[in-house]
């Protein structure tokens, strides 16, 4: 089993950016591929970024392209979301979420969630 915890959230304003963490434990996560989604109130819950098992490969949705970047640190059990230049549309709870293998973009690929952070960014 894996637990995933998430942190780094809070309240910003746009323009301004944030960093997100998501610790693993439980299990070492250096095989996994690890990604964030985001849910805003009364949408589904979206891909916004992977990376791969190693740090190599990297993706993002088109939304957040240029302005996220994910990254991990295995020796660490860590997964990270830099967030930079901030709209009011990023407004959402960022969820870490792992899955053996190789990177995915859909939800139901993903085996291990946490429990999320509420990210809010004020106009």
């Amino acid at each position: 089993q894996v637990q995933l915890v998430e942190s780094g959230g809070g309240l910003v304003q746009a323009g301004g950016s944030l960093r997100l963490s998501c610790a693993a434990s439980g299990r070492t996560v250096s095989m996994y591929a690890m990604a964030w989604f985001r849910q805003a109130p009364g949408k589904e819950r979206g891909f916004v970024a992977a990376v791969s098992w190693s740090g190599v490969n990297t993706y993002y949705a088109d939304s957040v392209k240029g302005r996220f970047t994910i990254s991990r640190d295995n020796a660490e059990n860590t997964v990270y979301l830099q967030m930079n230049s901030l709209k009011p549309e990023d407004t959402a709870v960022y969820y870490c979420a792992a899955r053996r293998g190789r990177t995915a973009a859909t939800k139901d690929e993903y085996d291990y969630w946490g429990q999320g952070t509420q990210v809010t960014v004020s106009s």
